[in-house]
């Protein structure tokens, strides 16, 4: 996704971990993809990869996609691990456990209503965010962090606890304005394949 919006040129493989070639078994043992293998040096942490691509594909070949405000970056940072912790138990199980979960998802909610700084200096008496993303009108890597995490949640809390993010304004707007959008369209999992990854993790 942030290779897309970097306007950079790519081939995309699919790859099989389980009969992954040994090269690439061998490349960051015990770590899970995506790597980045740059000059002989092997990235493995998301983060780090990120600000690489950021850091080496920039201006003026390449556009910038930080955020203006640092709240965008950390917006909906805990919803994953609220996610996952969530998803484990059965529906009857702890109910502090979907609390957080639920309050991680008002939280990011909130945010994406709530007007920035920009959006109010143009209109000081906007009373809702009309913004398309995270930080803006343009998908930034804040974005590129958050959405696919935000797919998989939409996913896999649809099939296993009939929920969806319909009642949730801000976060159901953000989600189609993703959509609308083929750079995070084209490079999300299909939902067979998410729910194929948690068929044994996910609890009824």
């Amino acid at each position: 996704m942030i290779l897309w919006l970097k306007g950079a040129n790519f081939t995309l493989t699919t790859v099989d971990m389980k009969r992954a070639p040994y090269v690439l078994s061998n490349l960051a043992p015990g770590s899970q993809p995506p790597f980045l293998l740059y000059n002989g040096e092997v990235k493995t942490d998301t983060n780090k990869i990120e600000e690489f691509l950021e850091e080496t594909l920039a201006p003026p070949n390449y556009p910038k996609l930080c955020c203006r405000y640092n709240s965008s970056k950390t917006a909906g940072e805990d919803i994953f691990r609220t996610f996952s912790a969530y998803i484990k138990i059965s529906k009857s199980g702890h109910d502090h456990l979907e609390k957080n979960f639920l309050r991680s998802l008002a939280k990011l909610d909130t945010y994406l209503t709530t007007p920035l700084d920009y959006e109010l200096n143009q209109n000081p008496n906007l009373r809702e965010s009309k913004r398309l993303f995270l930080d803006g009108d343009e998908l930034t890597l804040a974005d590129c962090n958050l959405l696919p995490k935000l797919n998989i949640v939409k996913v896999v809390c649809k099939k296993y606890r009939d929920f969806d993010f319909r009642a949730l304004k801000g976060i159901s707007r953000y989600m189609e304005n993703a959509y609308a959008r083929k750079e995070f369209r084209y490079t999300c999992p299909q939902d067979a394949e998410i729910l194929h990854a948690y068929s044994t993790v996910a609890t009824h």
